[in-house]
């Protein structure tokens, strides 16, 4: 009967066009984020030279620590680079603010570094960051708000008025104010985008445990003397994992918008590592001649961000037809 049931949610997704094309374009962003190192990287995928065959962006050779691949290699050398020979730290002060060309196909910042390479290894942040972040605050929201929900009473009044005590504050001032007080990295943003999100996903799995905890399958498995645990997690979760499943897929974009956020102000990714927040926020100097400072950065934020959102439509109208009326 399961499988029957996501079948039929499939069935109902793929009728939505553009939920699907949103759903590919997550997909491209998943490899392009996996496979960062061989699209965009200044070392060859292999070398061949007089002293041998070398895999320098799988395996870091002793021979070739202190080797640069693009002065050092001889013309009787065989090597093959990747399609954007440049990494993310690559600097280049004869190409500095350059617009995009053959040689910067997204041309290049105030440093002289390359805006493809940085985009591409910035599409892993934005990837991490939006799943491991909503994935503590999912977590967070179904211990909280399940274990409301099937209690009630004086459990469901503390835990109520918890989350909206937690509600009440500016979820992304509390993450500045939070990361004001601590040196920003990506596993800290990470956490505390995790730790402030969640009261969403509470208040709607309370919900559903209050409608699912009367229902006759719960009273039955109470009957037949089945623990709270296994009523919790066999009986009454599985049957909110539609609401959870499309609520979570708007948080990753929400959280996505929020790093951008946070890194254009300076309180995300820190450098080296690239986001495109901190692209965005490098744009503000040049922003009257460097246009794809502002465009290239902005328009990748603004397309992935659209893709969860029709993703998230397009679960939700799978899950509940009536919805789309």
């Amino acid at each position: 009967m399961k499988n029957i049931y996501w079948l039929t949610v499939w069935t109902r997704f793929k009728k939505n066009k553009r939920a699907l094309i949103g759903l590919l374009f997550v997909f491209i962003l998943f490899f392009v984020a996996i496979f960062a190192p061989f699209i965009a990287n200044n070392k060859p995928y292999i070398l061949i030279n007089e002293k041998g065959v070398y895999f320098p962006i799988v395996i870091n050779h002793d021979d070739l620590l202190h080797y640069d691949y693009k002065k050092d290699i001889q013309k009787d050398d065989f090597y093959i680079f990747p399609p954007i020979k440049y990494s993310i730290s690559e600097y280049d002060l004869d190409s500095i603010v350059l617009p995009p060309s053959f040689k910067h196909l997204l041309g290049t910042d105030e440093q002289g570094r390359d805006i493809a390479s940085r985009m591409i290894h910035g599409t892993r942040v934005s990837i991490l960051i939006g799943f491991v972040a909503v994935g503590i605050y999912v977590l967070i929201g179904i211990v909280v708000g399940g274990v409301a929900g099937y209690y009630g009473g004086i459990v469901d009044l503390i835990l109520s008025r918890f989350i909206e005590i937690v509600i009440c504050f500016p979820t992304f001032f509390l993450i500045l104010a939070i990361l004001a007080l601590m040196e920003p990295t990506l596993t800290k943003v990470m956490v505390v985008i995790g730790l402030t999100s969640w009261t969403g996903i509470a208040r709607i799995v309370r919900g559903e445990f209050l409608k699912f905890r009367q229902s006759e399958f719960v009273v039955a498995a109470k009957a037949m003397g089945q623990s709270n645990k296994k009523i919790i997690f066999i009986h009454i979760l599985p049957n909110t994992i539609a609401p959870i499943l499309v609520t979570a897929t708007f948080g990753i974009a929400s959280t996505i918008l929020i790093e951008s956020s946070l890194s254009f102000l300076g309180f995300g990714v820190q450098p080296p590592k690239p986001s495109w927040g901190q692209i965005l926020s490098q744009s503000r100097d040049f922003i009257d001649f460097a246009w794809w400072l502002t465009l290239i950065p902005g328009f990748a934020i603004f397309i992935t961000i659209t893709s969860y959102n029709l993703i998230g439509e397009g679960l939700q109208e799978a899950f509940d037809p009536k919805s789309k009326k």
